[in-house]
């Protein structure tokens, strides 16, 4: 690992998992980040094992911004156990998440930090990229022959919260773990669910793990 540590705290750790995915939307999200209004802040990417990300220019990357970037690479885990690893490592008063293959908008940061106020943790609604309309919809994760709007759902990458948020709820392994976590979290912390859209989720990516579920559950129909 390189980059930022412990010794150098930000107010925001901004993790980060990869695993095989192109290069081009890795580095989309990565320049999101990298372009907020609000810089005190961390990226730890964490490679899930991958094989196939030409990990060559992704390193070539991160090196040019050693000062803000941090790499973590594993055997493939999962991304739940990738994030639990990268909160061990983080050394933020804040931990967030962006899948690699999204994006932050430039206010994405700040406006989290503004809304967050007295809560510990927050989620958001996303402005979402589909191709048709039917992406708005995900499988229910108490039915997964049935789906429901994306407004509803908890995303991964809009979860913000405290350090001790994370450090206290490990992700669990399996489908839905974003709403696992949100969930155990409303009985220990304090949490709400917010409409910002500053998260831009790209439901457009065809092996997407929700895309893939949902497809195929919805065979049997």
């Amino acid at each position: 690992m390189h980059g930022k540590n412990s010794l150098n705290p930000v107010k925001v750790s901004v993790l980060m998992t990869v695993f095989n995915t192109d290069f081009s939307y890795t580095k989309r999200a990565i320049d999101s980040v990298l372009k907020q209004d609000f810089q005190d802040f961390e990226l730890i990417i964490i490679d899930d094992g991958s094989k196939e990300n030409n990990r060559e220019s992704l390193m070539d990357y991160v090196e040019k911004y050693e000062d803000k970037i941090s790499y973590i690479r594993h055997s493939n885990r999962g991304q739940s156990e990738s994030i639990n690893r990268g909160v061990v490592y983080s050394s933020g008063e804040y931990i967030t998440i962006i899948d690699s293959d999204d994006e932050y908008k430039p206010n994405h940061l700040s406006t989290c930090l503004m809304e967050i106020n007295e809560l510990d943790l927050i989620c958001s609604t996303s402005e979402t990229i589909v191709d048709t309309d039917n992406d708005y919809y995900v499988s229910d994760k108490n039915d997964l022959t049935k789906l429901i709007h994306l407004d509803e759902v908890i995303l991964f990458g809009t979860l913000f919260g405290r350090k001790n948020v994370f450090a206290s709820i490990n992700f669990k392994t399996g489908f839905a773990a974003d709403s696992d976590f949100y969930e155990r979290a409303t009985r220990l912390f304090r949490v709400k669910k917010l409409d910002l859209r500053t998260y831009i989720y790209h439901r457009n990516i065809p092996n997407s793990i929700c895309a893939t579920i949902k497809k195929a559950n919805l065979i049997s129909y």
